[in-house]
């Protein structure tokens, strides 16, 4: 028996609704928290950057290929990946010093039941 358009439109469009993982990270004095966050591996993300300080940054990161601005006391979304393992820096363009972090890739842990 042929599907309908609209199961078809349910099936095919199934993986699209499925929820993005959110990530957050404040600036604040100049340094983000955390510093390093974890991910995991070919997924796409959304990463949530929120400024703390009264002046504005720029998220920079050569590895993700991401630039934004973050306005004072504003917040900025980006979305990264999926990305292969591995560690991917990151750094504040207005204070490179200071503000620096990365996203650390790792491959998921399978969880193996209980046998008990």
């Amino acid at each position: 028996m042929p599907l309908s358009i609209s199961t078809l439109c349910v099936l095919c469009c199934f993986p699209l609704l499925a929820a993005v993982s959110e990530y957050h990270i404040q600036l604040k004095d100049h340094l983000f928290f955390p510093s390093r966050i974890t991910i995991p591996a070919n997924q796409k993300v959304k990463l949530i950057i929120e400024n703390q300080d009264n002046t504005p940054e720029e998220f920079d990161s050569f590895s993700l290929n991401r630039e934004k601005v973050i306005f004072a006391n504003q917040k900025a979304t980006l979305f990264i990946g999926p990305l292969q393992p591995g560690e991917y820096s990151f750094f504040g363009e207005y204070n490179p010093n200071t503000a620096r972090g990365a996203v650390i890739v790792e491959r998921q842990k399978l969880e193996v039941p209980d046998a008990h």
